[in-house]
């Protein structure tokens, strides 16, 4: 027990030995600049967006998702301005159309059940979100022509998800 006590005590001790006789390389980390850090320790090129990030979105992405993002949206749109007796229900509105498209982009990050798991969310939070468009359009809170609209988007979504998680039936 007294080994790693030493040990960092003598650690600490030759670090201030070395700071205090002006070698700049061992300054504390918190009192570098962040660029100077960045541009030494990775080359130059952390910072660079068009090296670090060209490769961050995949070049083959699901056309489903597309489909969801454009139904989320409409969805999205249309219950905001519902009145307050039924905000409840738009508030759910807005969390399901959210998790349709972010759980079938990450289900295609991920493989076998794991895949499959974040797809069925998807799936039946897009059942959901047609529940309650339809209940807040028979209601008169939202326009039943865009409310249509988004529901057929979301049925064009079910069906590709659909055959997504069952690709053989």
């Amino acid at each position: 027990m007294i080994f790693p006590v030493l040990f960092i005590w003598i650690s600490v001790n030759s670090w201030w030995d070395t700071r205090s006789k002006g070698q700049v390389g061992l300054r504390p980390i918190a009192s570098r600049p962040l660029t100077s850090v960045a541009s030494t320790s990775f080359g130059g090129r952390m910072n660079n967006t068009e090296k670090t990030m060209s490769h961050a979105l995949p070049s083959n992405t699901l056309d489903v998702h597309s489909v969801a993002l454009e139904a989320a949206g409409l969805s999205i749109a249309l219950v905001t301005r519902v009145p307050a007796p039924l905000k409840i229900i738009a508030d759910q509105v807005i969390r399901s159309a959210s998790s349709v498209p972010a759980n079938l982009s990450e289900g295609h990050g991920r493989t076998r059940r794991d895949r499959i798991h974040h797809w069925r969310i998807a799936y039946a939070s897009a059942k959901e979100i047609d529940c309650h468009l339809r209940l807040l359009a028979q209601a008169g809170a939202i326009d039943k022509g865009r409310a249509n609209t988004a529901l057929e988007l979301f049925d064009r979504v079910r069906a590709m998800t659909w055959r997504l998680i069952n690709p053989r039936s």
